[in-house]
């Protein structure tokens, strides 16, 4: 009766802890979706998830099936919206669609791993300290100096043309940045009232560091991911245009390289570049609108505090007299500039 009750409490924690995650997540974006930005940034990146999901069903053709494919270099008509390409036929909507696979797929997976790992190494870092922060961050000065785009060059021709070496590059040379950013934080929050009562309580670090460190990064962590992600997706588009993405898989860069390589351009085929080029657009588009809309929201000071947002926002000539003024009495307090003497009357 005792191993029914306890397994029903642990259940109910469970579900209570699931339910205020989703309200949790439903109240950050209720938040985004109030932000004109955040509301354009969600709608582009539910439009683009929406399409790599259900690919097969929205994209009117299976461009990897050999069987499905028209004449070559058709215009854009009823039948092909987008054209075909000049080389094989494909129709060139649903390569758009099924690249939005590949992009969402290696741009927000990269950006989650980027995330863990750069969270992970600047907390140990900040935290820990000694000997583990000063081999931490050598290996960082290290990592930052070496090139990535000869290492990818080098590792695709030893493991072949694949998504995994990319994300493998992007991932073991991406996360230095964010670990600095992060150790900086953790310096700041392993001083804390709640860090220094875990301490005293007899906590283990790795408990600290999961338990009250790493939520107090959160904010940077969600919205480093949501800038990275498009970073990688320019970066997976130029990769690929360069011929090293995988061959067997339809992305936009590869839409792209293959556009060039087919001659697109010298046969006037301008739907097969602008289609791959506006897909990029939109993706990057969209997840940079959504990363800047949360640092507004989780930093407020950092909108509140811009001399450019309260020059455009209270421009008139009471607030210019107000900067001039200050000028002025900042002036006269360093002594460039000594008071005008009074008039006689």
């Amino acid at each position: 009766m005792s191993e029914t009750l306890d397994k029903k409490t642990i259940f109910q924690r469970i579900g209570k802890n699931v339910l205020k995650r989703l309200k949790r997540i439903g109240e950050f974006l209720g938040k985004l979706w109030k932000h004109p930005k955040g509301r354009i940034g969600l709608i582009v990146v539910t439009i683009l998830v929406i399409l790599a999901v259900f690919a097969p069903w929205i994209a009117p053709y299976d461009p990897y099936d050999v069987t499905q494919r028209a004449a070559k270099g058709l215009p854009p008509s009823w039948q092909h919206p987008l054209g075909t390409t000049i080389t094989t036929g494909q129709d060139i909507l649903s390569m758009l669609i099924y690249g939005t696979r590949v992009s969402l797929l290696i741009g927000v997976s990269t950006g989650i791993i980027l995330a863990f790992l750069g969270a992970i190494m600047g907390i140990m870092a900040g935290y820990i300290g000694g000997f583990v922060d000063s081999a931490i961050m050598r290996v960082v000065d290290v990592m930052l100096v070496i090139p990535t785009l000869p290492l990818i060059i080098v590792l695709t021709g030893l493991f072949g043309r694949n998504y995994f070496v990319i994300v493998f590059v992007f991932v073991a040379f991406g996360w230095t940045g964010l670990a600095r950013v992060v150790r900086s934080l953790v310096l700041v929050l392993k001083n804390s009232n709640y860090v220094k009562a875990a301490e005293l309580a007899g906590a283990s670090r790795w408990h600290i560091m999961m338990r009250h460190i790493l939520p107090g990064t959160s904010h940077l962590l969600i919205m480093n991911t949501a800038l990275t992600s498009a970073g990688i997706m320019v970066a997976e588009a130029g990769l690929s245009f360069l011929g090293l993405g995988d061959p067997t898989a339809i992305s936009w860069g590869k839409m792209l390289a293959d556009a060039q390589g087919g001659g697109a351009l010298l046969f006037g085929a301008w739907w097969w570049i602008i289609a791959p080029g506006l897909g990029i657009f939109f993706a990057v588009f969209g997840f940079m609108r959504i990363g800047i809309v949360m640092e507004e929201i989780f930093n407020p000071r950092m909108k509140a505090s811009s001399g450019i947002y309260k020059l455009f926002k209270n421009l008139n000539n009471q607030y210019v007299e107000e900067v001039f003024a200050s000028m002025d009495e900042r002036k006269l307090l360093t002594g460039d500039v000594k008071p005008e003497p009074a008039e006689s009357g």
